[in-house]
């Protein structure tokens, strides 16, 4: 059942939450045509007050505010009845407050796109009767544990604490079919952590798949592992777009074109992933980025000038002074909090590639296109691994690396705008 929503004049559509901070959530909607969105920020004591007798159409509710929202609604849907939280609210037109839980939706959602396009099966054929292991026991893992057990899952909940630990999981879940973590583990800003191992993930040799909920960073430390690995994974911006979906139906009061979920994903995606150049010292790098800035309005980050902001010293100075090994653990540190970023231009320094731990910091959110230059044509100027090594010694030793690394890789065109260009065709940016 969709509630009729009271047409009330000026109330805007929303989020409800405690602390909020950046939200996707107002870009989402005004695609999906439930605008004006807003960020109503509410403490514990304001809550009531503001659902009952707040000026709006309908909301969103997020944590800490799922079970008071489930509460103080007049009706509530079966699925509300269920778990007894709600993560979206509507104002009837007799001015009664509906309650329903969109999350259930979008993870299914999500879910069964994941398994279509991954395993060619729906839920039901790839889940029905098999192990799946949800990472946590908080308020996502009460949806995703819905939506399991509508798809006829085994579900065993994997805590910090009881009978199911992190401990025990290597040793009695070698059978389980798919894993999906619900817990903020690995969440923006402090990525790309994993609450499993991949030595973990490698033992358990039945796995099929790996769904995360966290939607920022766009891959999380645990679906990076099972990419390693060659296991199918996905994060949770599907989920993030889809239950926003479900929930506009009902902000609106009628059904929407479901192309809009991969519309508003991959048009998010593009705006909100990293453009990360890499490649030799020299081969134009920071010109090309800053030019690739400009035109995409991007924020445009040379990891090499936030070195010196960061640690007091210029990279060159750094290596003289301090050694590589010492330079080598402070870049990491800048690629570290840049890295996690989104929507940024950033441009690397050429030994990046040289400690293996930077990949998984500058792939988290990025796409890394590796900017293919002419030996003959590099500077060594300031760059005293150049002048010491060699160019073609250097290339020797990271080539490779580039390579392996590079989502995409382009032979530069003889200008700093035409790679520019160049880039931005290719990324439809």
């Amino acid at each position: 059942m969709r509630p009729n929503a009271r047409e009330v004049a000026g109330a805007p559509f929303g989020l409800l939450g405690r602390t909020l901070g950046h939200s996707w959530s107002p870009r989402i909607h005004a695609t999906l045509g439930s605008a004006p969105y807003a960020l109503f920020e509410r403490e514990p004591n304001e809550v009531e007050d503001f659902v009952r007798n707040g000026d709006w159409r309908g909301i969103n509710v997020t944590i800490p505010y799922k079970r008071d929202a489930a509460l103080l609604a007049d009706e509530r849907s079966p699925r509300v009845e269920r778990l007894g939280v709600a993560n979206t609210l509507v104002r009837m037109d007799d001015g009664r407050i509906w309650a329903d839980n969109t999350d259930v939706l979008g993870f299914s959602w999500m879910l069964e796109r994941f398994l279509r396009n991954s395993l060619d099966q729906t839920s039901r054929e790839a889940l029905e009767n098999k192990k799946v292991l949800v990472l946590g026991s908080g308020g996502a893992s009460q949806a995703v544990r819905a939506a399991l057990e509508d798809a006829g899952a085994i579900i065993v909940v994997i805590s910090r604490s009881g009978n199911e630990t992190y401990a025990t999981l290597e040793e009695r879940h070698s059978d389980a079919a798919l894993i999906v973590n619900t817990t903020p583990v690995g969440m923006y800003p402090k990525c790309p952590k994993s609450p499993i191992s991949q030595h973990t993930l490698e033992a358990l040799g039945n796995l099929r798949g790996v769904v995360d909920v966290v939607y920022n960073p766009e891959r999380t430390g645990i679906c990076m592992a099972a990419e390693r690995l060659g296991i199918p994974c996905e994060s949770g911006l599907a989920m993030l777009v889809s239950q926003a979906f479900f929930s506009s139906q009902s902000f609106l009061g009628h059904d929407l074109d479901e192309s809009l979920v991969d519309k508003i994903e991959a048009d998010l995606r593009r705006q909100t992933r990293n453009v990360v150049l890499i490649g030799m010292p020299g081969c134009g790098k920071t010109s090309a980025g800053r030019k690739l800035a400009r035109m995409v309005g991007r924020p445009f980050v040379d990891l090499d000038d936030t070195f010196v902001i960061d640690h007091k010293t210029t990279p060159a100075q750094c290596i003289r002074t301090q050694g590589e090994d010492e330079f080598r653990r402070l870049e990491t540190k800048t690629a570290a909090a840049y890295g996690s970023g989104s929507g940024l231009v950033i441009a690397c320094g050429g030994g990046i590639v040289t400690r293996e731990r930077n990949y998984d910091l500058l792939h988290q959110n990025g796409t890394l296109v590796f900017l293919d230059r002419p030996l003959d044509e590099l500077s060594s100027d300031d760059r005293p691994l150049s002048q010491t090594k060699g160019v073609r010694q250097l290339a020797a030793e990271r080539m490779d690396a580039y390579n392996a690394w590079a989502d995409l890789r382009i032979k530069c065109t003889g200008s700093s705008e035409g790679d520019a260009l160049l880039i931005r065709e290719l990324l439809g940016l």
